[in-house]
């Protein structure tokens, strides 16, 4: 699927998104991709880049905090391991001591990489898995760590052999230093020295004596200065001593040649996996490169269409477009379109420099960054699984081929009607252009006929009226325009769909100030057909412009009308709930007095030995009467009752255009629903209101609806105070009883267990519990409790 990528300019993108990555590893991983039509393939890539995305925005969102991700993984401190491999791939061969060092600091890397994402492994799986592809020898990096310096060097305690070594060379050097002072303060008084000091020559400390007194001193002459004034000799007495310091420094470069061999061979043994483990490195690199590119272009993952086939593309933006214009500090202009089975074909007219070409290009570049897997700069993408992007765009002309470019573009358009299938993206820019208008405008209709016959998508791009009109008239093919703003005669770069464009080419050279004489001319010479239809193009454009500003209108007055209902049933709530606690005042104030003068009689009957359980369970349901009968003195009027739901009534849903037909009432108590196509679970509530039936049904056609719902099993108390609370169980037991139920649910909530320890002191004494308990987990558990009632 690469015939279009040049032209896409599909390596400028990826070289955009390779900024984004860390190493070099993971710059070479983000080239590699061409796009494909592998649907597995892709997907899985993308959901791995979702996961990267996903796990950045956790760890930047402070809502996070305490179950974000476990860390920042960040890729510009690794190192080219490349060299390092390729050592341990030659048996024998010995790793220098930096080159150990790369692998100590990228085992590190991936080991502290490898915890990270394996202790999120249940949110980001797709992550772990590549974690788990990461060898953790991190224990074997802290074993020989210790034997290195910073700078890649042995320590003196990578061995003690070594340790030694040094040790004597130490002293060596030092026997040298004393040998040879001894031999500058022989010296000094008989002006055979240059300069007093000490130096070496070819790994041999020496002195600088006067060239023309050599005969004075016995030893090596190891060089010679610039002017040859100065001669640099190793006198005879320290040639033993030298001799010495270089057996020792030999014994040195040995020893650490063995200890790296020693390390290398440690390391040889498990090159598989740290070689493995560094493509999982450059792997994840590249991962979180296209999450950094996904925030910073606000592109999202793409869908691949199963069901139908369909290109959408919400907001697009084309991201090379985008960079370039930041740094001007400009903001692109987004386009949204929709192609499907039934519209396949988008044609767009407009002005020059309008942004037609741009959106041809940004369909096709966003359409090949979805199938090599990139998220795409939008706000929604969905493409089907293309086998190719087929385009013309730009000049084909040629000098080396004799070819002009209408020659050049019609054996383009040749080579591609020989490719397309109905799995192909096409993109033609300036159809029919580059010829007389005439042979043009039948050569493009014709040319974009044949494609939408083919099955493909095509965008195309135009400013001939044949191709306009084709646009209007055939089915399968929409037209669009780019925006143009009559007052600025400049370009507005929106994408309008419905409309064919004008082409503009007369205002915009009134606005570049030709010659009055010159726009004058053309217009005469213009078609009246075709200016009549340019007219009729500017009038759309304002007819729609028109519409737009209505549509804003109504929708800003439905908005006001909301916020006044809104603020009056506000205002009505305030009012019922002032209402209610003046009722509920006045309430409690007749309770208090009845409750004294009840407890009064109460007293007096238990003076009298009569039956005091008796009189408070009268006084009790006195009270529990006089509150209901308050209740219903304070609520408002009820409704007029809606008629129940059945199967087979029409109803109007919240949210749902479409009236819909109800198929079953579910044990549930959710209604199974049909609005057209759509099949769907409701709440009754949900139901706005019953539709009449539109016609009888058949004599032999009934509607019959299911058994009513069962509530009085179930009590709720959460909220209410002990004695309320205890008043309400006593009724709903009454009524249990009656309704011969043999077990119920009381909801009293967990709270304090104030509620729960006064439930459970009724039921003990109250003569209808047969027994009662806690809750299952699934009914509540503790925070309800289950009474089985006597027969």
């Amino acid at each position: 699927m690469s015939r279009s990528s040049e032209v896409l300019q599909f390596d400028d993108l990826k070289a955009l998104i390779a900024q984004y990555a860390g190493s070099a590893a993971g710059r070479l991983r983000i080239q590699a991709p061409e796009p494909h039509q592998d649907r597995t393939a892709l997907e899985n890539a993308l959901a791995e880049a979702r996961e990267a995305i996903t796990y950045n925005t956790e760890l930047s969102g402070s809502q996070q905090t305490g179950r974000g991700a476990a860390i920042r993984l960040r890729f510009d401190q690794l190192r080219d391991l490349d060299a390092p491999l390729g050592v341990l791939q030659i048996e024998g061969a010995a790793l220098t001591g930096s080159q150990i060092l790369d692998l100590f600091h990228s085992l590190a890397i991936a080991g502290e990489y490898r915890a990270a994402l394996l202790s999120v492994a249940e949110r980001y799986p797709r992550l772990a898995r590549l974690a788990r592809q990461l060898v953790d020898l991190r224990d074997l990096a802290r074993r020989f760590e210790r034997a290195f310096l910073p700078d890649g060097s042995l320590s003196d305690d990578a061995s003690p052999a070594l340790a030694r070594i040094r040790r004597d060379i130490g002293r060596q050097q030092k026997s040298i230093q004393e040998s040879l002072e001894r031999f500058l303060r022989a010296h000094r008084a008989d002006a055979t020295l240059q300069q007093d000091f000490v130096t070496i020559r070819e790994d041999r400390y020496v002195v600088p004596i006067v060239s023309g007194h050599k005969g004075r001193v016995d030893g090596v002459i190891h060089g010679a200065s610039g002017t040859g004034r100065t001669l640099f000799v190793e006198p005879l007495e320290t040639i033993a001593l030298n001799n010495r310091l270089v057996e020792l420094r030999e014994d040195e470069l040995r020893e650490v040649d063995r200890i790296l061999c020693e390390i290398t061979e440690a390391f040889r043994e498990h090159a598989p996996e740290i070689a493995a483990g560094a493509e999982t490195l450059a792997e994840l690199d590249c991962l979180f490169a296209k999450a950094a590119f996904a925030a910073a272009y606000s592109a999202v993952i793409p869908r691949f269409g199963t069901s139908s086939r369909r290109m959408l593309l919400r907001e697009a933006r084309h991201p090379l477009l985008e960079a370039v214009l930041r740094k001007q500090r400009k903001a692109v202009v987004p386009l949204s379109f929709e192609l499907d089975e039934e519209h396949r074909c988008l044609l767009i007219s407009g002005p020059n420099t309008g942004g037609k070409t741009v959106a041809l290009k940004t369909a096709g570049l966003l359409a090949l960054m979805a199938h090599a897997a990139f998220p795409v700069p939008a706000a929604e993408a969905e493409f089907p699984l293309l086998d190719d992007v087929l385009a013309d765009i730009g000049d084909t002309q040629s000098i080396a081929e004799s070819l002009s470019t209408f020659s050049g573009h019609l054996l383009h358009m040749k080579d591609m009607l020989a490719s397309v299938t109905p799995q192909s993206l096409v993109l033609l820019d300036e159809l029919g252009g580059a010829t007389d208008p005439e042979d043009g405008g039948a050569l493009g209709v014709a040319i974009l006929d044949e494609f939408r016959k083919s099955g493909a998508f095509c965008l195309a791009s135009t400013h001939l009226l044949p191709l306009k009109v084709y646009g209007s008239g055939t089915p399968g093919v929409r037209n669009a325009s780019m925006g143009f703003d009559d007052a600025t005669l400049e370009p507005t770069y929106e994408l309008r769909l419905g409309v064919p464009g004008k082409s503009a080419g007369l205002d915009i050279a009134a606005r570049l100030e030709l010659p009055a004489s010159v726009l004058a001319r053309a217009r005469e010479v213009l078609p009246r057909m075709q200016a009549d239809f340019q007219n009729l193009l500017t009038g759309l454009e304002r007819q729609a412009e028109e519409n737009t500003r209505r549509e804003q209108q109504l929708e800003e007055a439905q908005r006001e009308l909301e916020a006044r209902r809104r603020a009056l049933e506000k205002e009505a709530a305030r009012e019922q709930d002032r209402r209610r606690r003046e009722w509920e005042r006045k309430t409690e104030s007749v309770l208090a007095d009845f409750q004294t003068r009840a407890q009064n009689a109460l007293d007096r009957i238990s003076a009298s030995s009569g039956s005091t359980k008796t009189a408070e369970r009268v006084v009790s349901r006195a009270r529990r009467e006089f509150r209901e009968e308050a209740a219903r003195v304070l609520s408002p009027e009820p409704a007029a009752a809606r008629p129940p739901v059945q199967e087979g009534s029409r109803v109007r849903l919240k949210d749902v255009r479409e009236i819909a037909t109800v198929r079953r009432i579910l044990k549930n108590g959710l209604l199974e629903v049909e609005a057209g196509n759509l099949r769907m679970q409701v709440a009754p509530e949900d139901v706005a209101e019953l539709v009449p039936a539109a016609a009888r049904l058949p004599e032999n056609v009934r509607l019959v609806s299911g058994p009513p719902l069962d509530s009085s099993a179930e009590i709720n108390l959460i909220g209410q105070h002990a004695e309320e609370a205890i008043e309400q169980v006593d009724k709903f037991l009454d009524s249990a009883v009656v309704a011969a139920l043999s077990r119920v649910r009381i909801v009293h909530g967990h709270g304090m267990g104030i509620l729960k320890r006064a439930v459970s002191e009724y039921l003990a004494n109250n003569p209808h519990v047969g027994r009662f308990y806690p809750a299952e987990a699934a009914e509540g558990g503790s925070g309800a409790t289950i009474v089985e009632l006597r027969d």
